[in-house]
């Protein structure tokens, strides 16, 4: 993969995720991809196929912070029933990225900004 940077390849990776395009969310995904979220925390893309293959979301960025090889986005989701499509909920919410080698190698989702930043250790000086 060529070298972009860790900014472009989150925008990139999250644009797939909204249009359900796994193929290119699984192309820009290190196949030791760590996962962390509400339900815990696992490797691997069968793990990453596994909760593309389930999750409806929508992850619309907000704002963007980044230093180095970790991206926090501030975003709002919108999560969709797999039966309807009809809302099923909305959250703002936040994401901690680390790429490697222009692929994402840790994807980990959070309430709240503040605890994104504080686990990613950037803040409002890392805005991109």
């Amino acid at each position: 993969m060529s070298s972009r940077s860790p900014a472009a390849v989150v925008a990139d990776w999250q644009d797939a995720l909204n249009r359900e395009d796994h193929d290119t969310v699984l192309r820009l995904s290190d196949p030791d991809i760590e996962i962390v979220g509400p339900r815990g925390s696992g490797f691997g893309l069968d793990l990453l196929r596994q909760w593309l293959g389930h999750t409806r979301v929508q992850l619309h960025p907000q704002r963007v912070f980044a230093r180095d090889d970790t991206v926090v986005v501030a975003q709002h989701g919108v999560w969709r029933s797999p039966e309807t499509g009809a809302v099923a909920g909305e959250a703002d919410v936040a994401s901690v990225f680390r790429i490697r080698e222009s692929r994402v190698a840790y994807y980990a989702r959070y309430d709240t900004l503040a605890d994104a930043l504080l686990h990613a250790r950037l803040g409002e000086a890392d805005l991109a």
